[in-house]
């Protein structure tokens, strides 16, 4: 039974589908969601991150929901990660930039200190809010759980091989302003980077980066997501901009596919893009070819990469098409 968790900007979705369509039930009603997330290995707790109220967490599927992390405190939560070796492994991001782990499922947590004493740390800004930044995206290795890969929005792109205790900042070719990052679970190394200034990829661990930009016309990227059957085909939401990425009434947002080589864009395959579109959120459900979306027009699902996308028989009102997804959890 598959289940998608949607975080818009006031409201959770948890959309179940139960074998003749979806059951779309809304939680957290008017708070300032961020993020969501949820491990296959312990599909019951989820954890959505607010901007003004701190981390919830649900441990029963969603059905209810509490507020936790007394001590990360009502800080805005922008960015989730659990580890794949460990589902009670979890990592949290905030404004400003600062990085707190829980190792018990999210009953205690601790600061991961160091971060904001980097070098580039004065250099860091986000421009609607000059005067601070956030951790925008937080991956965990597949191979190695104490490597980390963590997102500055904007300034730096920063590295961790010891769980936290210390970090590296900005190795070469990095972007700047990177929105979500990946990593694929067949290929060691290989890190994705849908960024501001661009995409970016690693084949070492993000000890270097290339920028493989032919054929990518837009070049703000927001969600990046690898195919789990083959590491060198990659989906990434793009706009001009980011004035065209996230207002729908200002919105002109694409969507394109790598296959190894020049991208492709995708357009008239069933997900909307284009005029009124924001940047789509990807979620991959672990099986190859089969991705989620999410944009202001509804839920899509494409079983080939791309190729083709069906819209879920999820109520998706007026209401619903003014807002900007925040995030995107997918059990299968």
């Amino acid at each position: 039974m598959t289940t998608i968790h949607a975080a818009l900007r006031d409201r959770l979705l948890v959309c179940t589908d139960v074998g003749e369509g979806w059951e779309t039930t809304p939680r957290l009603e008017g708070r300032d969601l961020e993020c969501v997330s949820v491990s296959p290995a312990a599909p019951d707790r989820i954890f959505v991150g607010t901007f003004e109220s701190g981390l919830y967490r649900s441990t029963d599927g969603g059905d209810s929901f509490e507020s936790i992390g007394s001590s990360i405190g009502e800080s805005a939560v922008m960015s989730l990660a659990i580890s794949p070796h460990d589902p009670d492994v979890v990592y949290a991001g905030t404004e400003p930039s600062r990085i707190y782990r829980s190792r018990d499922g999210g009953d205690s947590w601790d600061r991961l200190e160091g971060l904001s004493d980097l070098p580039s740390e004065p250099e860091w800004y986000f421009p609607p809010r000059p005067q601070t930044h956030h951790v925008r995206w937080i991956e965990v290795d597949p191979f190695d759980p104490e490597r980390l890969y963590v997102g500055i929005e904007l300034g730096a792109l920063v590295v961790s091989e010891d769980g936290g205790e210390s970090w590296r900042e900005r190795p070469p070719g990095s972007r700047r302003d990177n929105h979500s990052l990946a990593t694929h679970p067949d290929h060691e190394g290989r890190v994705y980077s849908a960024a501001g200034d661009g995409y970016a990829e690693s084949d070492d661990g993000g000890e270097s980066w290339e920028h493989p930009q032919d054929g990518l016309e837009h070049t703000y990227c927001w969600s990046v997501v690898p195919d789990p059957g083959d590491p060198d085909r990659v989906l990434v939401s793009a706009a001009s901009g980011a004035r065209s990425a996230h207002t729908p009434e200002r919105a002109d947002s694409y969507v394109y596919r790598k296959s190894g080589g020049r991208w492709e864009h995708l357009e008239d395959r069933g997900l909307p893009t284009g005029e009124g579109v924001v940047r789509a959120v990807f979620a991959t459900t672990g099986e190859p070819g089969e991705v989620v979306a999410v944009t202001n027009r509804g839920l899509f699902r494409t079983d080939d990469f791309g190729d083709d996308w069906t819209r879920l028989s999820v109520e998706w009102g007026d209401d619903l098409e003014r807002q900007t997804p925040r995030g995107l959890a997918v059990v299968d």
